[in-house]
């Protein structure tokens, strides 16, 4: 498998994947690390907002996927969050008691949900994404093109905000 990776790599003269293959150990669990902390950073950000409504962040998860994509099946929202039907449902519960989903049959197959963010659940994901951009833009707002593309600099930008 790594030669195979190797000779893409080499085939298609990529220099950037070129370097990772010279990463230590120690860089790499370094650059883990730093991926850690810049997700608990970036979701901590909207903690507050979570809590005012009594949701998690698997309630935040999914209001963020209805967000990217409107309608979407319910079937199609358990491949993307790779989680149980069980866990799935819980989630969905707990938003439709909070009144920020809506749901609508398919026009052809009755037998499939859409589900939808209606307004307060659009307010909801506004309020938290408005947090979240804040500190990924002045991430990247204080990085040069190049630290922009150099994934690890900019990574450490978002986690000291």
């Amino acid at each position: 498998m790594k030669n195979i990776f190797v000779s893409l790599i080499c085939q298609y003269n990529l220099p950037i994947m070129k370097e990772l293959l010279y990463l230590k150990d120690e860089q790499l669990k370094d650059l883990i690390e730093k991926l850690f902390v810049s997700y608990r950073e970036t979701f901590s950000d909207s903690k507050k907002i979570l809590d005012r409504y009594s949701i998690g962040l698997a309630h935040h998860k999914v209001i963020h996927l209805l967000s990217m994509y409107e309608g979407i099946s319910i079937s199609e929202l358990l491949k993307r969050l790779k989680v149980t039907k069980q866990s799935l449902n819980r989630v969905l519960k707990d938003l439709i008691k909070l009144e920020i989903v809506m749901f609508k049959k398919d026009d052809q197959d009755t037998r499939v949900k859409h589900i939808f963010l209606n307004d307060k659940g659009k307010k909801i994901f506004n309020e938290i994404f408005n947090l979240q951009k804040k500190r990924i833009y002045n991430a990247l707002l204080n990085s040069s093109s190049e630290e922009v593309i150099n994934f690890d600099n900019v990574l450490s930008k978002i986690i000291n905000g």
